[in-house]
């Protein structure tokens, strides 16, 4: 089943689509040893005067034996019409059976799921539209654990087509990533406890909103422990959190002082002899 609300829309170039506007956004899911990060911010609408939130990061899935969790980013139509599809069942073309998250035996196969229903309503918004200037792209992490096997993560593409998060590089991204990647590049390993994952993933979030106004609080957190097919997190940073803001102001103080620490590159105060 389907909870906790609505997907985000986001594309560099903001358009309007049967109401709908376009903004950015930005999605991390870690996949380490002791198990699962997922988060989102939730940010819509970016401006100074037009500002609105979305929940993003949405529980597909939660039973005693298994649980399903997903991100979205790119068309707010091509995600909602996706998500209902699975809410709906998804008939899929290898087996001609019409499937459920509730039922699938791995999170592979929800993937093949979900990505099957994104494509479709893609494709199905593609023909309506029959525009190019009216952006349709989509993606969503899918992540999730069946039966206390470990958990899984998937980045799926607007065909349907998706890439599995491996343990040499324990994290994907979709929407507004490029700032906070060197974060997880430097910070992230396979081995890294879950907690720190999540404090490293707020840094990450940090250096993306100092960046792009497009991406803002509050953001949500879902976490899995490996082993246990169930939550153990699912946690919403407010605008007002003290940790939060903790982070942002020592991420911003450590730099600074990084950078004062390092020496004057040498040839910065010698006069360039080439030139006299």
């Amino acid at each position: 089943m389907v909870t906790d609300g609505k997907p985000n829309q986001h594309n560099d170039q903001h358009r309007q689509f049967s109401g709908e506007r376009l903004a950015m956004t930005y999605c991390i899911g870690i996949l380490v040893r002791e198990g699962l990060v997922m988060m989102a911010d939730t940010r819509t609408n970016a401006g100074v005067d037009n500002i609105s939130t979305y929940r993003k990061l949405r529980v597909l899935e939660s039973n005693p034996d298994r649980i399903v969790v997903a991100c979205s980013a790119g068309s707010l139509s091509v995600t909602q019409s996706a998500l209902s599809r699975v809410d709906l069942g998804v008939v899929m073309p290898d087996s001609g059976e019409k499937e459920f998250l509730a039922t699938a035996p791995t999170v592979f196969r929800c993937a093949q799921i979900v990505g099957q229903a994104l494509s479709e309503s893609k494709a199905s918004i593609d023909a309506v539209v029959n525009d190019d200037k009216v952006q349709t792209d989509a993606t969503l992490l899918l992540a999730g654990s069946i039966d206390g096997r470990k958990p899984r993560l998937f980045l799926i593409y607007g065909a349907g087509n998706f890439i599995e998060c491996q343990a040499d590089t324990p994290y994907l991204q979709i929407g507004e990533l490029k700032y906070g990647k060197p974060v997880l590049d430097r910070m992230i390993n396979f081995e890294t406890p879950m907690a720190e994952a999540i404090k490293v993933g707020l840094i990450s979030f940090s250096a993306t909103m100092r960046s792009n106004l497009a991406v803002g609080l509050p953001i949500d957190v879902v976490t899995v422990r490996s082993g246990v097919s169930r939550p153990e997190l699912i946690h919403r940073i407010e605008t007002d959190d003290k940790y939060y803001h903790e982070i942002n102001d020592r991420w911003s103080n450590a730099l600074r002082a990084a950078a004062a620490a390092i020496p004057l590159p040498p040839y910065a105060s010698e006069p360039d002899k080439a030139h006299d």
